[in-house]
């Protein structure tokens, strides 16, 4: 964050520490000579927690988001700007391409759709709108918001992403729902660029088998908070989502059998989200209590 060319009278860096147990608050106290760099502690674990935790103390007419494993290339905030008051009508929200950064060699099995699971993304080189979000979306790594925005939707839902070790996920894609149901769009742009650190530990099958399954627990989450559903539609849906998997022998097969053909653990891991889907709909009450 340190050399961007936009110049450091135009923005701060808040450094949100979610509970850290390191060294961080003195890393970052180093940093804050510069001027323009905040330390705050948020003492609720969650991610949605710290980010909502930021957006409340930014000082500014934007907010961006940078995870804490992630390098902003040096006109990424250039570029959100660009994108904010350039675009018309202006977006709800802006963000762009996510590359890996590797600390180990791709694994074989490891497909192209997988990498979104890591949060990689590199949708097009053409700035566009995104229209249909399941398809296409911004990650929360990488993603940039008017503060009247946030502030009109509450910011990040706290039932979803992570807090501490679950794998919970998609708050970034409920909120940037949200936003385009206030009649707001979701734009995408290119050159607004981070690398993302992709660590040795999450290219195991086990890390992604449980990424997956997580993934489904988190689909069932925004199911619940958008429906709203009785627990009798809840054993509906259940029942229907298992009733599918019991009549697909192929899918069953490559749940069970091990693989390191990337199509076929693909397709593993998608299973996994309707099994994760299922539990979670059964499993959580209300979450939007």
């Amino acid at each position: 964050m340190m050399d961007q060319r936009t110049p450091t009278n135009k923005y701060e860096i808040v450094v949100v520490d979610n509970c850290s147990t390191d060294s961080t608050k003195k890393v970052v106290d180093q940093f804050s000579a510069k001027g323009n760099v905040r330390y705050i502690f948020e003492p609720t674990l969650g991610l949605s927690y710290a980010r909502n935790t930021g957006w409340r103390s930014a000082r500014g007419k934007y907010v961006a988001y940078l995870d804490d494993d992630a390098i902003a290339c040096p006109v990424w905030l250039d570029k959100i700007l660009e994108a904010f008051e350039t675009v018309t009508p202006r977006p709800g929200c802006v963000g762009g391409r996510v590359t890996p950064i590797w600390e180990a060699s791709r694994p074989e099995w490891l497909s192209d759709w997988l990498l979104h699971g890591l949060t990689i993304i590199d949708w097009s080189d053409m700035p566009h709108i995104l229209t249909n979000l399941s398809e296409e979306w911004l990650v929360g790594a990488n993603i940039a918001f008017p503060v009247e925005i946030l502030e009109r939707v509450g910011g990040f839902t706290p039932n979803l992403d992570r807090a501490g070790n679950n794998l919970l996920s998609s708050g970034d894609v409920f909120l940037e729902n949200q936003i385009k149901n206030m009649g707001y769009s979701c734009f995408y742009h290119p050159d607004i660029t981070i690398g993302h650190h992709i660590f040795e530990s999450r290219l195991s099958q086990s890390w992604f088998i449980r990424r997956y399954y997580w993934q489904g627990v988190s689909d069932a989450v925004i199911h619940l908070l958008q429906e709203r559903p009785s627990m009798l539609k809840r054993l509906r849906f259940a029942y229907s989502q298992a009733k599918i998997l019991l009549q697909s022998p192929g899918k069953l097969k490559t749940l069970i059998l091990p693989t390191n053909n990337p199509e076929r653990f693909t397709q593993k891991c998608f299973t996994l989200i309707i099994l994760g889907h299922i539990y979670g709909v059964l499993r959580f009450v209300r979450p939007w209590q």
